[in-house]
Formats: structure tokens, C-alpha cells, sequence
């Protein structure tokens, strides 16, 4: 019990805190880090024309690179999620960018579609890995009156990935049969914002205190406060008094004393957690899907319509323009109104939108709607983000967020290979009405069944749950 108001202790002391250069700095290295993901990521939907007259590769291969990658991002989701509540957020991030930043390079050299799969599976494990403990990372240092708002800049700063690489590709890929290997490598920038995170992100006092690691944690709050202008407390949790923790100074916390149990994917069906894992888990799955079908499948059916190679790049570059735009017009409204019914009115436009673009065939009209479609979904996006890491207790939060993450990309497997054979069988306007009706599932969910998030303290959106998990206690 004595830890766990400690620990709670810690939190509102977070939550109190003004925004101050510590929050500016740690949003900028992890969206730093996102950004040069996003570029990777969203890279192959740009050059894949290009290898396809190169290598002769035929759709279907196309569909299978797509899809095995995704194997890549589950393994990343569930593996970083278990390791960032098990070893730490910042040592998981920092190891999943060195993996991710390897692999681009191999991504950048690869001679045929199969070494391509193998570096872009791996590519997206680290990727994966490092953007699950990025969001939960956020969410836990920020003030609960800001956690959408900083979440969602760091989303508009990420997000800008996308043109990058579409615009890359627009320009570079033309240029010459090594224009799509360039476009792969601009991946490798990431590792820039990987040294600002260790310059600039220590551990999260919340996991630090969940696992136990009150007088660390203790130090890391204080270096904060300090750095918010605040003044810290005389005598903290931590503060290893007679009458704080009843141990001398000197003796080491008797809740360190044993290992804390590590984090079990079972606890996401303990009863008190059960029902968020699956709202989570429908919201992810739903959202991603559709949004990933639309950004990856998007250049290429265009192309199969009649455009060609440097009309569908130019269009392409073009929607993805608007992801950051949609990310910033995100800002004024997550903090504001319940983040349920927001996602439920985003999922509703998103699902017209992509309907009236399933409608249009000029270049002006696909342009037009398609920006609106590609705003929509990056204003979802750090909707999405959020709710998915405040629903969860600290110890299993990364876990349970990446888990119902990485269950997205076991879908999103198969969706390159539905997306291919919905076309093949009932043409282009099909694959936009099934893209419509997903996008509206995840809101609807979140709507009707997920608990009410927005402004409320991390501990207190899991009351139930928000203790460490049967810690030593002291004797």
C-alpha cells in the first residue's frame, strides 16, 4: 500500500507540472525518431511501381512484401512491449532504433524482392518496437491536461515522414534504377533523434515506481520539477526517512529487494483489463488496416486505372502532404471534447470521404479527395495513439498498447493479399467501400464501450489496476 501511494504520489506531482523546455526537448527527439520511421515505413508504397518495371515483380509479389513486413511490425509490437515494461521504456527504444536503423541500410541495398522482404520485416520489428514505447513514454511524463496535445505534436512532426517519402520518391525515383535505394536510406537520419533520446529522455518515473524504483524515480521528478521551475518537496516518497520508507538512508529499499514479476500477456485478460484490450484491440485493428490499405495500395490502383508512373508519384506526393496537416487540426480538439466521440465523428467523415473518392476518376477530384481522406486519417491517428496507452495500468501499459498494436499487423499480414483480391474480383470502388467500413468500426467501438480517458490522471483511468502487480512489500 506504501508503495503504491508513492507511486501515485509521483504521478500527480507530473501532472502538475507547467510545459517547460524538458516537454518541448522530449517531444522533439521522439518525434524526431518517428519522423525518419514514417520515411522508412511509408517508402515502399512510393517506390514499389518503380520495382515493379524493374524487377518485373507482378502484384502479387508486391501484396506478399507488403504483407510479410507486417510480421515484422507484430513481432516489434508485442517483443517492444513487453521489454519496454520489463527492462525499461528508454533502454527498448534505444535498442529497438539501432535494430531499425541496421535494417534500413540493408533495405537500401537489397538486389531482389526476397532480400527486400527480410530487411523491411526486420525494418519494421525495430520501427514497431521503438513507436510503442515512444507513445507510452509520452503519455506518462506529460501532464494529463496536455497527454493529447504533446501526444498529437509529436504525430504532426512524425507524420511529416510521409510526404517526405513521398516526395522523395516523386523526385528520386525517376532519376536512375538507384533512385528508390536512396529513398530507402533516408531512413537512416533516425539515428540523429536516437542520440537526442539518450541526451534527453531519462526513464519513466512512473515505470520506475511501478517496478519498485521509488528513490530513482524520486530523482527523475525532481530533476524535472527543477527544470518546470518548480520546487521540489523537502521530503519526497523517496526520501528514505523513518517515516517514509522506516529504512536508514544508506540500507537499500526493501522493495527492490526481490525481482518484480515480469509483465504476462495473460493479465490482459484479467478481468479488470479484458474489455479495454479488446476496445483497444477492434480500434487498432479496424483503423490501421484501413489506413495502411489506403497509403500502400493508393499509387499503385491509381496506376492500374491509366495514369502513369510520374502522374500517380505526383498525385501521390500530393495526399500525402495533407498527413501532417491532418495531425496539427488534431490539436485544438483532443484535449478539448471526449476523445471517444471525437474518433467516432472522425470515423464517420473518413468513411464518406473514401466513398465519394471510390466515385472519381479526374486527376483534380482524386486530388482533392484524396487530401481530405489522408487529413482525416492523421487526425485519428493521435486519437488513436493516446486512448491505447491510458487505458492500461503501468506495469502492462506498453504491453497491452503494443499488443493490441502489433494484433493490427496479423490483419494488415493478410489485408495486402484481400486488398489484391477484392480488386481482381469486384474492382476499384469495392477495395474504397470495404476501406469506408472499417474506418467507421474503430469510432463507433470506442464510442459505445471504451471508458472516458481525457483529462484524467493516468492512475486514476485504471483504479483497479493502477498498482504494481503483488510487489515485495516491506516486512
Amino acid at each position: 500500500m506504501a508503495l503504491t501511494l508513492q507511486s501515485a504520489a509521483l504521478g500527480m506531482r507530473l501532472d502538475r507540472l507547467p510545459l517547460s523546455t524538458f516537454h518541448r526537448r522530449l517531444v522533439l527527439a521522439l518525434a524526431g525518431m518517428i519522423l525518419f520511421e514514417w520515411v522508412e515505413t511509408y517508402a515502399f508504397a512510393f517506390v514499389a511501381p518503380a520495382l515493379r518495371e524493374q524487377w518485373g515483380m507482378p502484384l502479387s509479389t508486391v501484396a506478399v512484401v507488403a504483407g510479410i513486413s507486417q510480421l515484422g511490425a507484430f513481432a516489434g509490437g508485442v517483443l517492444g512491449g513487453y521489454l519496454a515494461d520489463r527492462i525499461g521504456r528508454r533502454r527498448t527504444m534505444l535498442a529497438c532504433v539501432t535494430l531499425y536503423c541496421t535494417a534500413t541500410v540493408g533495405c537500401a541495398l537489397v538486389q531482389n524482392p526476397w532480400q527486400l522482404i527480410t530487411a523491411r520485416t526486420a525494418a519494421h520489428f525495430g520501427a514497431q518496437g521503438m513507436a510503442v514505447a515512444a507513445i507510452v513514454v509520452l503519455a506518462e511524463f506529460v501532464p494529463a491536461a496536455a497527454r493529447g496535445r504533446l501526444q498529437t505534436y509529436k504525430v504532426a512532426v512524425g507524420s511529416l515522414g510521409i510526404p517526405i517519402a513521398a516526395w522523395a520518391g516523386y523526385f528520386l525515383v525517376p532519376m536512375g534504377t538507384w533512385g528508390w535505394r536512396v529513398v530507402f536510406g533516408l531512413g537512416l537520419f533516425g539515428v540523429v533523434f536516437a542520440w537526442l533520446i539518450r541526451r534527453w529522455v531519462p526513464e519513466s518515473p512512473r515505470w520506475l515506481a511501478s517496478r519498485g524504483r521509488i528513490a530513482e524515480a524520486e530523482d527523475i521528478v525532481r530533476s524535472i520539477e527543477l527544470q518546470c521551475g518548480i520546487r521540489p518537496p523537502a521530503d519526497g516518497p523517496a526520501a528514505r526517512s523513518a517515516d517514509s520508507l522506516a529504512t536508514p538512508a544508506t540500507s537499500p529499499a526493501p522493495v527492490t529487494a526481490a525481482a518484480p514479476p515480469r509483465p504476462r500477456i495473460a493479465e490482459l485478460w484479467a478481468d479488470a483489463n479484458r474489455r479495454n484490450f479488446l476496445i483497444v484491440t477492434t480500434m487498432w485493428v479496424t483503423g490501421l488496416l484501413a489506413y495502411s490499405a489506403y497509403n500502400t495500395w493508393t499509387p499503385t490502383l491509381l496506376a492500374e486505372t491509366g495514369l502513369d508512373l510520374d502522374d500517380t508519384l505526383l498525385l501521390s506526393a500530393a495526399l500525402a502532404t495533407a498527413a501532417p496537416l491532418g495531425a496539427l487540426a488534431a490539436v485544438p480538439l483532443i484535449d478539448r471534447w471526449d476523445r471517444r466521440r471525437t474518433q467516432l465523428a472522425l470515423g464517420a467523415l473518413s468513411a464518406t470521404a473514401l466513398l465519394l473518392f471510390s466515385a472519381v476518376r479526374a486527376p483534380t477530384a482524386v486530388l482533392v479527395l484524396g487530401c481530405l481522406v489522408s487529413l482525416l486519417f492523421q487526425m485519428a491517428v493521435p486519437f488513436l495513439q493516446v486512448y491505447s496507452a491510458e487505458i492500461f495500468p503501468t506495469p502492462i501499459r506498453a504491453l497491452g498498447s503494443g499488443t493490441a498494436n502489433a494484433l493490427s499487423r496479423i490483419f494488415n499480414f493478410a489485408a495486402p493479399m484481400l486488398v489484391a483480391a477484392v480488386y481482381t474480383g469486384a474492382g476499384y470502388t469495392a477495395v474504397f467501400v470495404l476501406l469506408a467500413a472499417l474506418s467507421a468500426t474503430g469510432g463507433l467501438i470506442a464510442a459505445r464501450y471504451g471508458p472516458r480517458t481525457t483529462g484524467v490522471s493516468l492512475e486514476a483511468t485504471t483504479p483497479d489496476t493502477a498498482q504494481p502487480r503483488k510487489e515485495p512489500t516491506t516486512p
